[in-house]
């Protein structure tokens, strides 16, 4: 007659416990409660939606209700949801484990803005339009002239180095965009029209302005510039009035 082996009955009996504890710790999480929302802006600089906004979506499908269980949550279709809003840029949505639904938002970055006939909106970062905002208004450069230019990557690549230079941005605050496809911008403080040409040369041309600008900016004579021509990547050529 075989002995029992205790040990393995013993492994047995604590891995059966172990999947019961499992199964009904899970099937109890499921059901609990969504009691509570929280939403975090990745940046809080440009508040352009509210939490507010942003909690009646993640509730929406439960007429704007909490209480629902965790069970009914499809987090996928919520960050898709999230995602397709025209003023959000990536959403990360999960419920934390006091039972909180939580929303990590990072907004998109507006690099100019576009007043066309009665509308208006933005350019954001990548290069897509993007909606004003009721709730915040960025100080980006307005664009006018060609707006279908506005499809064209290199154009795309000349206001995100504006949005990234602190001086740039500062500096300039129109972008005129010609149906030869050359731009042409103005400045903040200074009445003369900065021909930039092609957006090529990006780097080297910024680089040439903010040169000039240091220089020039000493003398008093800047004031009566006409114009300040970047087109030549080894030199500034000015006209005054």
């Amino acid at each position: 007659m075989k002995k029992f082996n205790w040990t393995n009955i013993r492994l047995l009996v604590i891995f059966g416990v172990a999947i019961f504890l499992f199964s009904f710790s899970g099937k109890r999480n499921e059901n609990r409660k969504i009691l509570k929302t929280k939403v975090e802006f990745v940046s809080e600089n440009n508040p352009f939606l509210t939490k507010e906004s942003v909690n009646k979506l993640l509730i929406e499908k439960n007429r704007g209700r909490l209480g629902f269980k965790k069970v009914e949550l499809d987090l996928s279709n919520l960050e898709k949801k999230l995602n397709s809003h025209n003023m959000i840029k990536k959403t990360e949505v999960y419920v934390s484990v006091d039972g909180v639904l939580k929303a990590v938002v990072e907004q998109k970055t507006p690099v100019a803005r576009v007043f066309n006939d009665n509308s208006s909106f933005y350019v954001d970062y990548q290069g897509g339009r993007m909606p004003v905002s009721d709730n915040f208004s960025a100080r980006v450069p307005l664009i006018s002239g060609a707006l279908h230019e506005l499809k064209n990557e290199k154009i795309t690549r000349v206001l995100q180095t504006i949005h990234d230079d602190d001086f740039l941005q500062k500096n300039i605050i129109g972008v005129n965009i010609l149906p030869s496809g050359n731009l042409k911008m103005s400045s903040r403080n200074f009445n003369y029209v900065i021909d930039f040409g092609k957006p090529i040369n990006i780097e080297k041309k910024f680089k040439n302005y903010k040169a000039f600008f240091q220089r020039a900016v000493q003398d008093t004579l800047i004031k009566n510039y006409k114009t300040v021509n970047l087109k030549f990547t080894q030199q500034v050529v000015c006209t005054k009035n």
